[in-house]
């Protein structure tokens, strides 16, 4: 029987309360150590008169600045730039990393590409464009609706959250807006749905298992098909691994 209910945790994925807390413990350190980077390069970045961000941002059209969607997240023109960026960033790099950190660094990688990509097709006037907002709403759309993608119940009530709380966010996300590179934030918003679907838990759940009641206590049966499917049994078992019922 033990055995039965360990291969039912590692199937449903990473539910386990001390896991959870090992991965959110590793996913804080590297959003700190990320934003530890990222300002390192702007106290370079600034003392240099901002020549790092002239040399290695994204212009739409020049080939030679196509590598540069993979630096140009570590670049901004300002402090005020950087200050703004930084906030939203450790948040939702937090909440896009708690779930496994190898799978955040994936996701890191698509968004950037999909932000400086489109950046690099559809921005005109070349206009040298850097900054970590691209990210930013990648993770912000990534957060939102990985809980549907995963099945996860929590993580959908943090989607909500997050979309209810944060949903200013999209209006720069939209032509109009001066001074801020809408297409980057639109890029990176799809990199982050995009994401949600590419690195969802594909690996299939199990019913819960249970002892019978017979004198030898050694058979399993299933539990019934209706109760193990509903969310209410989902969010409980969820709630109940977390230590919160």
């Amino acid at each position: 029987m033990g055995g039965k209910r360990d291969q039912e945790r590692v199937d449903r994925g990473p539910v386990d309360p001390e896991q959870m807390i090992a991965e959110a413990r590793k996913a804080f350190f590297v959003m700190f150590g990320f934003l530890a980077v990222i300002w390192l390069v702007q106290l370079a970045n600034s003392t240099g008169h901002y020549a790092l961000s002239r040399d290695y941002g994204v212009v739409s059209g020049d080939l030679g600045t196509l590598p540069d969607i993979l630096s140009a997240p570590f670049l901004h023109w300002s402090w005020a730039h950087i200050e703004s960026n930084s906030g939203p960033l450790f948040v939702f790099g937090f909440l896009a990393a708690y779930r496994g950190v190898v799978r955040f660094l994936g996701l890191s990688l698509l968004v950037a590409v999909t932000s400086g990509l489109t950046v690099w097709f559809f921005e005109g006037g070349g206009v040298d464009t850097v900054g970590a907002s691209g990210l930013i709403f990648g993770y912000f759309g990534y957060v939102v609706v990985r809980g549907i993608f995963d099945r996860h119940l929590i993580d959908t009530l943090i989607g909500i959250v997050m979309a209810a709380s944060f949903a200013y966010l999209l209006t720069v996300a939209v032509p109009g807006t001066p001074g801020v590179s809408w297409l980057g934030h639109l890029g990176g918003l799809i990199g982050g749905l995009l994401g949600a679907w590419l690195f969802r838990d594909r690996r299939p759940g199990s019913l819960p298992t249970a002892p019978s009641g017979g004198a030898g206590g050694g058979t399993v049966r299933r539990a019934p098909q209706a109760g193990a499917d509903s969310p209410r049994a989902d969010l409980h078992k969820e709630l109940g691994d977390l230590g919160l019922l």
